[in-house]
C-alpha cells in the first residue's frame, strides 16, 4: 500500500539552494491519500538519503532536488534537500521562500499497519519520495523560520561578539564618567559666577587684594566650559500635562512667567516642520504578487532550443477531440482470416510566442535607492511575466475545452459539474480528471458551503462532511477528490459561465523556456534598461479531456 501525506516547509535558503522541514510527524493524526493516518515513532525507514528525490507536486517528471541529510527526533523526522539550479528548482525556491507553496508531501510504502477505530496506525513504512506541495496535511508542522544564508556562529565568533559587547559597555561607562565631570564643571562655573563679588570688610579688603596681586596663585587644571553650552536641568517647570494645565490657568489670569512657559510648550513640530524630517522605512508594499495556478494544473513539457513551431504526433480519436483512427482487434473463428485495420495519426502543433517587458531607470536610482529599486523592479517584472503566461494558458484552456452540462450556481451545481465532468473525461480520453481550476467566486462559495445543519462542507474539522478541504488562507485545496487551483485571471468574475475548468493534466501541455533578465547601459545619459523575456507554447492534446463550467 502506498500513501502520501504532507507537512510544512520550515526553512528555505535561496542562497545555498536548500529547503528543510519536518517530513514525518510521529503520533499525530493527518489526512493522507488513504484517509486518517498516525505514524508510530521510528516507523519510517530511510536508506541512502542521496537517493531520495524531491519532486514538484508528486510528478515523477518534475524532480527539483535530492535529500542531503535527515534527523530522527522525538516528534518526527526532519530533513534538508539540495535544490537543483534548473528553472523548476529556482521556481520551487522562490515559491517556498515566499510561502506560496510551502508544504512537504511524502510518499511511503506501508509495510505494517493496524486499523484503529478512526485511523490507520502505521508501525513500519519505507520512504519513497518527497514533494513540494501547497497545503500540508499536518497542522502542527508549521513554518518556524527562513534559514539564514550563513552558517550558525562558531565559538570563535561568539567570543568575538562577547568581547565587542564588553568594549561597548566599557566605552559607555567612560562616556558617563566624562558627562559627570562636565556637569560638575558647569555647576562649579555657575556657582562661581554667582559669588564673584563677595561682601567683605572695607578696611581689610585693599590689603588682601594687594597681597593677592603680589603672590598670584595657580589653579589646578580643569575643563574650560561656559554654562550656556550645556543645560543640565529642565529650564521650564512644565514637565507634565498637569503642570501645563496649571500654567495655562495662571497665564489666563495674567501671570507673565506662566505665559512664557505656555508659549514655549506650544512651540512644537507643527510650527517648526523643518525640524521634523520624514523618515522612510526600507520596506516595499505591493499587491501584484501572482503565481501560475492554471499552468500548474496542466502537464509540463520541455521547449526545444530552436524553432518557433512545435509538433507532436497524435493518435487521438474523435471521442477525444480529434480525428485519429486507432487499430482494431476482432474475434475470429478457427481458421478465420486476420482483419487488416490501419492506424491513422496526425500532428498536433503549437506556436512558440515571446513574452517580454522592460523598464528604464537611472544609474542614480540603481545605485542609491533604499530599498534597492533594482531588486524590487526585477521582482515586479517577474510577477508581471508569470501573470501574463498564466492569462494566456487560462484563455487557451477555455477556448479548447468542451462545455459541461448546464448546472445551477450553487453547491449542488458544483457537485453535478464535478461528477459529470469526471465521467465524460474518462469516457472520452481514458484519463482521469485530476484538477479543478476555479475563479475566486467559486472559491468563496466552496469556503462558505454548509450542509442542512449549518456545518461546513469543505473545511470541516471532523470527517462527517469530508467532501474536500478548502480554506481562505490558501489557493490550493481539494474538491470531491479533485485538486483545487484558484486563479483570479478568470474573465468571469462571478459564479457564471466559464468560471471553472476541470481537466485531466495529460489533455493540455505547457512548454516553457527559462525566463531571462537583461540589463543594458545607455552610455549617453547613464540609464539602465532592464528587460525580462521568455518563450512559451501550448498544445491542447485532448480537448474532450477539458470541461468548462456552464450555468443553467
Amino acid at each position: 500500500m502506498i500513501l502520501t501525506f504532507s507537512s510544512q516547509v520550515e526553512a528555505a535558503d535561496t542562497e545555498r539552494r536548500v529547503i528543510a522541514g519536518k517530513i514525518v510527524p510521529f503520533e499525530e493524526v493527518g489526512n493522507t491519500s488513504v484517509g486518517k493516518v498516525v505514524f508510530a515513532k521510528d516507523s519510517i525507514e530511510i536508506g541512502d538519503p542521496g537517493k531520495v528525490k524531491m519532486l514538484m507536486q508528486h510528478k515523477a517528471d518534475k524532480p527539483i532536488g535530492r535529500m542531503q541529510k535527515f534527523n530522527k527526533a522525538e516528534d518526527g523526522i526532519y530533513a534538508s534537500f539540495k535544490i537543483s539550479a534548473s528553472m523548476q528548482g529556482q521556481d520551487a525556491l522562490i515559491l517556498a521562500g515566499e510561502q506560496l507553496i510551502d508544504g512537504l508531501s511524502v510518499g511511503v510504502d506501508v509495510n505494517k499497519s493496524v486499523q484503529k477505530k478512526d485511523y490507520l496506525y502505521v508501525t513500519s513504512a519505507t520512504l519513497r519520495e518527497v514533494s513540494l506541495v501547497e497545503t500540508p496535511a499536518f497542522s502542527a508542522a508549521m513554518v518556524q523560520k527562513v534559514a539564514a544564508s550563513m552558517d550558525e556562529p562558531g565559538d570563535d565568533i561568539i567570543e568575538n561578539k562577547k568581547n565587542e559587547l564588553i568594549n561597548q559597555i566599557s566605552n559607555a561607562v567612560d562616556q558617563l564618567k566624562l558627562l559627570k565631570q562636565v556637569e560638575d564643571a558647569v555647576e562649579e562655573t555657575e556657582n562661581q559666577s554667582e559669588s564673584e563679588a563677595p561682601v567683605e570688610d572695607k578696611a581689610t579688603a585693599p590689603q588682601e587684594a594687594k597681597a593677592e596681586a603680589a603672590t598670584p596663585t595657580v589653579e589646578a587644571a580643569r575643563p574650560v566650559i561656559t554654562a550656556p553650552l550645556i543645560q543640565t536641568s529642565v529650564r521650564t517647570p512644565i514637565t507634565s500635562m498637569a503642570a501645563y494645565t496649571e500654567h495655562k490657568i495662571k497665564a489666563a489670569l495674567g501671570n507673565d512667567d506662566s505665559k512664557l512657559y505656555v508659549a514655549a510648550a506650544d512651540d512644537s513640530f507643527s510650527t517648526n516642520p523643518a525640524f521634523n524630517p520624514t523618515q522612510y522605512l526600507s520596506e516595499f508594499v505591493t499587491n501584484t504578487r501572482f503565481g501560475t495556478p492554471a499552468i500548474d494544473a496542466c502537464s509540463q513539457g520541455t521547449l526545444p532550443t530552436s524553432g518557433m513551431t512545435i509538433s507532436v504526433p497524435s493518435l487521438v480519436t474523435s471521442a477525444g477531440g480529434y480525428n485519429g483512427v486507432a487499430p482494431e482487434v476482432t474475434v475470429e473463428a478457427e481458421g478465420g482470416a486476420v482483419q487488416n485495420t490501419g492506424m491513422e495519426t496526425q500532428y498536433l502543433t503549437g506556436t512558440v510566442s515571446k513574452y517580454s517587458g522592460m523598464n528604464t531607470l537611472s544609474v542614480e536610482l540603481l545605485e542609491r535607492s533604499d530599498p534597492n529599486f533594482y531588486a524590487e523592479l526585477t521582482k515586479q517584472l517577474e510577477y508581471a511575466y508569470l501573470k501574463r503566461l498564466d492569462q494566456t494558458v487560462l484563455a487557451a484552456l477555455i477556448q479548447a475545452s468542451a462545455n459541461g452540462t448546464n448546472t445551477t450556481a450553487d453547491l449542488d451545481g458544483i457537485v453535478a459539474f464535478s461528477t459529470e465532468a469526471a465521467r465524460t473525461i474518462y469516457t472520452n480520453t481514458g484519463y482521469f480528471a485530476q484538477n479543478y481550476i476555479a475563479n475566486p467566486a467559486q472559491w468563496g462559495a466552496l469556503i462558505g458551503a454548509q450542509d442542512t445543519t449549518k456545518r461546513p462542507v469543505f473545511n470541516a474539522l471532523q470527517p462527517m462532511n469530508a467532501a474536500g478541504q478548502v480554506n481562505p488562507t490558501s489557493i490550493r485545496g481539494n474538491v470531491l477528490g479533485l485538486d483545487l487551483y484558484v486563479d483570479k485571471n478568470f474573465t468571469a468574475t462571478t459564479f457564471d459561465d466559464d468560471s471553472a475548468i476541470i481537466l485531466a493534466p495529460e489533455a493540455f501541455t505547457v512548454y516553457r523556456s527559462a525566463q531571462n533578465f537583461m540589463s543594458v547601459n545607455v552610455v549617453s545619459n547613464l540609464q539602465v534598461q532592464v528587460a525580462i523575456y521568455g518563450y512559451m507554447a501550448t498544445i491542447a492534446k485532448m480537448p474532450n479531456g477539458i470541461v468548462k463550467y456552464k450555468k443553467a
